[in-house]
């Protein structure tokens, strides 16, 4: 079987963040949304389910943290390109997220972000060419 991820995401108000994602460019599976969570295609290996943060507590016996006051989780989502990644990290903040730190060019790859409406963090990583690897020191 193909390895693919599902990410489940607590949210307040589920209808916004929909809304939100929907505006970005991504879409959702009616087969897999409800009242209390939408499942969200990034391509076609990854997942993400939006869930109302009252049905999200049912999900595990852990307490949930809470994202705008916790990092939980960097989500790290790899763009075709820098602009690609400007551009999403720019609709994003039109959008209403928040940006939690400046971009970073580390010459072979490029970092921008935001914080959704929800407080989880994306960082959107477009890597030109990964460094060459150094032999290990004897």
């Amino acid at each position: 079987m193909k390895k693919q991820l599902a990410i489940t995401l607590p949210v307040r108000d589920l209808a916004r963040s929909q809304a939100f994602f929907t505006a970005l460019g991504f879409s959702f599976n009616p087969q897999f949304s409800s009242e209390q969570g939408s499942g969200m295609n990034i391509s076609d290996d990854i997942f993400v389910m939006l869930c109302e943060e009252s049905f999200f507590g049912t999900l595990t016996k852990k307490p949930m943290a809470d994202p705008r006051s916790s990092t939980i989780a960097l989500l790290c989502l790899f763009c075709d390109s820098r602009e690609e990644v400007d551009a999403l990290a720019a609709k994003a903040l039109s959008l209403g997220a928040t940006l939690p730190e400046d971009p970073e060019d580390h010459g072979f790859m490029y970092q921008h972000g935001f914080e959704d409406l929800d407080g989880h963090m994306w960082a959107l990583t477009h890597i030109a060419e990964m460094p060459a690897q150094q032999p290990a020191a004897a």
